[in-house]
């Protein structure tokens, strides 16, 4: 009996607490909100492709729980912004609650069609305003996108999304049908220009006998699981050129994602490669930055042709989540370029082939994941499905003036699998180096640092003074070890650095002759 008695009265108690409480008892705002920022910028998107999602925190900073009689944004339904009001969809919200000293949030999305607006400039500036309440409590909030004009180039045969086309790809003389979505591209497209950006869906395939010609200050961006191909008999030409402001780089080519915010600018892996098929001939890349792909380039066969397979010249390519730049039984010659952080190996030649590299830095300091490959990777072999080998000669690999660095020990792995069949052929001159023998398991003959036939030259594991190396600034600085210890014959091969600066006097190593770091970045 005490027992029921007991939950009666508590019963009760709580019918009456209940009953007195005023905290669903909710008066209109007076205009008091605050606002975690006044205007939402949702950076910079291209027309038609959506924003990111973007917040707004309300807050209700007074003692009593408030209505807001309204949210909505000033355009009205015919605005370009979608709002979500705790978890609501919508552009107008009426009769909205916040509870004493709580907070609303608003999440913020925007997809723009430049064509709707006047636009001489390839750009448009649109906005609008969240507003709160009305009359004499009105508040605002300016919301922020501008918008970019673009050329699209998607996989249809259309040339839109309707009809999507799957690749079949000529790989070493067999046709292989792939599910990779892409086309090859039309005569029009063969000329890319630096009037507007374009946008890659799915992969653009240069046709055989074609050449894609990408001019000075172009802009590629390239989305999921897109890029370029260039087909058996086809040629990529990327001219760039010296750009005299290097932050607006206004001659530099330019190909990296679609995303243009900025929480998207060193991504690694956001699309997919530069594939220069087995057949491809006479390709050059000159002033060209390459970021944040799955492989920046990935260079496939022809090692024994009369001219390179791939000529890379004052280029950058940097925040590959697998590899920066992967050549397989291939033949490739750069001159000051700059490789940095990747996935697995920042330069790797595999299944032999040809490479020279001269006044080059070849780094990687990838932080994001644990990494099983060094900055440089040789061999020559592959392995098949059943673990057999294929073996082919690594005729020459020369690396000239060139820094090899990175967060790791060792930076170079020579991978060879012996046959008196096969020739490895290697060899590092006046480079820096990371390598220390007493921290890594590698011996053998490929590891002899004193054979001048494989080393002639280098210093080890000293530091190389990069500028900021999780910026891919690696240009270095007064306390550089590898100043004034360039080969003036390979130096003068290659008078200027990535830079335009004279080298031929005192060469330093690596893609960069030395500089003094500004005085804010010291301190």
């Amino acid at each position: 009996m005490k027992r029921y008695l007991y939950f009666a009265l508590t019963l009760g108690f709580l019918l009456l607490w209940s009953s007195c409480r005023k905290d669903f008892e909710f008066s209109p705002s007076t205009g008091s909100l605050e606002f975690s920022k006044d205007t939402v910028y949702l950076d910079t998107v291209f027309t038609n492709i959506g924003s990111s999602t973007y917040n707004l925190t309300v807050h209700n900073r007074s003692d009593s729980d408030i209505s807001i009689p309204s949210v909505r944004l000033a355009l009205g339904e015919s605005s370009n912004y979608r709002l979500s009001v705790d978890g609501i969809a919508g552009k107008t919200f009426e009769n909205v609650e916040i509870l004493s000293k709580d907070s609303l949030y608003i999440f913020v999305e925007s997809t723009i069609d430049i064509n709707n607006f006047p636009n001489t400039n390839g750009e448009y500036l649109y906005t609008d305003q969240i507003e709160f309440d009305s009359g004499s409590n009105l508040q605002k909030v300016e919301l922020v996108t501008l918008v970019k004009d673009a050329v699209f180039i998607y996989p249809g045969r259309d040339g839109t999304t309707k009809v999507i086309e799957t690749l079949t790809l000529d790989l070493g003389g067999e046709l292989v049908e792939t599910d990779l979505q892409g086309r090859e591209l039309l005569p029009e497209e063969l000329t890319l220009s630096d009037e507007k950006p374009y946008v890659i869906y799915g992969f653009a395939t240069v046709p055989n006998g074609e050449t894609l010609t990408i001019e000075p200050g172009a802009r590629l961006h390239f989305h999921d699981n897109s890029g370029i191909i260039v087909s058996n008999g086809a040629s990529i030409n990327i001219n760039g050129a010296y750009s005299s402001d290097q932050e607006l780089l206004e001659n530099e080519v330019i190909l990296e994602g679609d995303r243009l915010e900025p929480l998207y600018e060193d991504i690694p892996g956001q699309w997919g490669a530069i594939w220069l098929l087995d057949g491809s001939l006479n390709n050059t890349i000159n002033y060209t930055t390459i970021k944040n792909a799955t492989i920046g380039i990935l260079c496939d066969g022809n090692p024994n042709e009369t001219n390179n397979k791939l000529t890379i010249t004052n280029s950058q390519v940097y925040n590959s989540s697998s590899f920066g730049v992967l050549g397989r039984n291939t033949s490739i010659m750069g001159e000051n370029v700059v490789m940095n952080n990747a996935g697995l190996s920042s330069f790797a030649g595999t299944l032999g082939g040809k490479y020279n590299f001269t006044h080059s830095t070849i780094a990687n300091y990838w932080n994001t994941s644990s990494r099983q490959f060094p900055a440089l990777l040789l061999n020559n072999f592959v392995l098949d499905e059943e673990n057999n080998a294929a073996l082919a000669d690594l005729t020459e690999a020369n690396f000239n003036n060139c820094i090899i660095y990175g967060n790791d020990n060792p930076e170079i792995l020579l991978d060879e699998l012996e046959d008196e069949n096969v020739v490895f052929n290697f060899k590092f001159t006046n480079c820096l180096i990371r390598f220390d023998s007493r921290n890594t398991n590698l011996t053998g003959p490929n590891y002899d640092l004193d054979d001048t036939n494989h080393y002639e030259g280098n210093i080890f594991n000293q530091d190389p003074n990069f500028f900021k190396v999780d910026k891919n600034m690696l240009v270095i600085g007064e306390e550089s070890a590898a100043i004034n210890l360039g080969n003036p014959t390979f130096a003068a091969q290659i008078p200027f650095d990535i830079l335009n600066v004279d080298r031929t006097t005192s060469p330093d190593l690596g893609a960069y002759q030395h500089i003094t770091f500004p005085a804010e970045e010291e301190q």
